[in-house]
């Protein structure tokens, strides 16, 4: 039988508060800063759509017409017009960098398009492109495959058109080049599956539409599935396009007005947060409304790109800590260490 203890009514206080304050300490900002990052070889469309943890983004300009193709690109901080670095596949006649990883040299993934509109996941290591087709993509008037997300072990994600014109998820082990097909429950009744990212456990996020037309997002926890619609949505139309190591997904949903959101959400506290830039529109621009936010790094810097009514524009939004919150946040630091030190010293 264990031996009770009897702690006074103030330790107990005590205790709760640290326990309380060193829960809070280094928790995620709710204020962000937001920056509109465009890249001048066209000012009128940019999107942005992966961050790694060093603040390195992957996107592309231009609005994917025979005039005015897709062009690829990263961008580093400090993010001025010198710091990006075009990303094209070679010969392609477009192509758009959609995920990047945060190995000392980057693995980027996304896809290219050749002149008669096929698409084609592609890897990038090192400066060397490797084209991606899943296997089973059938031979179709115009193919589709595309990589949309990768993590530090080089596992990539991403979708492939089948003859029914549905989309159908995969994930891709680079190094071993080896395919394996993400097929939701049965539950789900899933028509389409897309896969948009995966962090370094394995967890996938994706959307799928189901047999009424609805579009979930979902996550893939190593075959446990999940799936998932924003509450601030109207009717079911979720999608979840990016996620970090730090159970934080990101995605948007659209509102009574039919017009595009942007949201994170932690899926281990279950909370939504509506995240827009405070330059978006609900008017169209490229077929483009409002905000949507396509990647999350591990520090909670979230990229995506929104319409002005006339323009489409990339964005990065960085969290900033409440005021308030670096005192609470301190005072949480020095209770949790005199604690420690109390504790340890009776060790001795």
């Amino acid at each position: 039988m264990k031996p009770s203890i009897n702690i006074p009514a103030r330790s107990l206080l005590t205790t709760a508060l640290a326990g309380l304050l060193c829960a809070t300490a280094g928790k995620a900002a709710s204020n962000y800063k937001f920056q509109t990052l465009d890249n001048q070889a066209d000012p009128t469309f940019n999107q942005l759509l992966g961050i790694n943890n060093t603040g390195t983004i992957a996107g592309y300009f231009g609005v994917g017409s025979n005039t005015n193709p897709n062009k690829g690109y990263t961008l580093a901080p400090p993010y001025g017009q010198g710091s990006y670095t075009n990303e094209n596949f070679p010969l392609s006649a477009q192509t758009q960098v959609v995920g990047i990883n945060s190995n000392s040299s980057p693995t980027t993934v996304g896809f290219w398009a050749d002149n008669t509109g096929n698409n084609f996941g592609f890897v990038e290591q090192g400066g060397t492109f490797t084209s991606v087709s899943n296997p089973n993509t059938p031979k179709a008037a115009t193919v589709v495959n595309q990589l949309l997300g990768v993590n530090n072990k080089n596992v990539a994600v991403g979708f492939y058109t089948d003859a029914l014109g549905n989309t159908q998820g995969y994930s891709y082990d680079i190094a071993g080049t080896k395919f394996a097909a993400i097929t939701l429950p049965g539950s789900f009744n899933a028509v389409m599956t897309t896969a948009t990212d995966i962090n370094n456990s394995g967890v996938i996020s994706g959307f799928y539409v189901d047999g009424a037309n609805n579009t979930h997002g979902f996550l893939d926890n190593g075959g446990s599935f999940s799936s998932y619609d924003d509450p601030f949505g109207v009717g079911m139309n979720t999608s979840f396009l990016g996620l970090n190591n730090n159970r934080e997904v990101v995605g948007s949903f659209l509102d009574s007005a039919g017009v595009t959101n942007g949201f994170t959400f932690n899926y281990l506290s279950h909370t939504w947060t509506t995240l827009d830039d405070p330059n978006a529109s609900p008017n169209v621009a490229f077929n483009v409304t409002g905000t949507t936010i396509n990647g999350v790094n591990d520090l909670g810097q979230v990229v995506g790109f929104y319409s002005d009514g006339t323009n489409v524009h990339g964005f990065l939004a960085t969290p900033v800590p409440e005021p308030a919150s670096f005192g609470f946040v301190a005072a949480g630091v020095l209770l949790c260490g005199s604690i420690w030190r109390r504790r340890t010293a009776k060790r001795c």
